[in-house]
């Protein structure tokens, strides 16, 4: 569902994010999951027989659901930067749109932890007076989490110097 510009009947343009962050959440997957199920399957294998250690495998099919899941999850974050506000459109099943106005925020931040900066990912956080409608956007490049930053924390100014 894409919205329009106020008084105009253009749609925003949308960003997505980058694949690093699919990736990244992928492989935490298959790290968590794939141990998980050989320890399942050797401990079943060892104390009850081996028929029982298939049931290691329902773990690997929780891999493959979480695999898809992951990847919806992940082609349903976009942003748009309008004229007035940010958007911020994420969810697959419960979809969530935030609107941001430029006049609105206090703080934009950029961070990355340890895992981000070995993919080389950064993420957005916006923090407004009202705590509700602070918003993140994950996994962005770094060069482009800095220039949203720098631009938004521009427009912000701009537009809480003219209230």
């Amino acid at each position: 569902m894409e919205t329009g510009t106020r008084g105009g009947t253009s749609s925003p343009e949308w960003v997505g994010l980058p694949g690093g962050l699919l990736t990244l959440r992928r492989l935490l997957l298959v790290i968590w999951t794939v141990p998980l199920a050989a320890g399942t399957a050797l401990l079943l294998g060892l104390t009850a027989g081996p028929l029982w250690a298939a049931a290691g495998a329902l773990w690997l099919g929780g891999l493959a659901w979480g695999w898809v899941l992951l990847g919806r999850n992940w082609r349903s974050w976009r942003y748009a930067e309008r004229a007035d506000d940010l958007l911020i459109s994420r969810g697959v099943l419960w979809r969530a749109q935030t609107v941001v106005p430029y006049g609105r925020m206090q703080l934009v931040e950029v961070t990355s932890g340890p895992l981000e900066r070995r993919f080389g990912l950064a993420s957005v956080q916006l923090h407004t007076a009202a705590a509700a409608t602070d918003a993140k956007i994950p996994g962005l490049v770094p060069a482009e989490a800095e220039r949203l930053r720098d631009r938004l924390t521009e427009l912000g100014e701009a537009r809480s110097a003219g209230l």
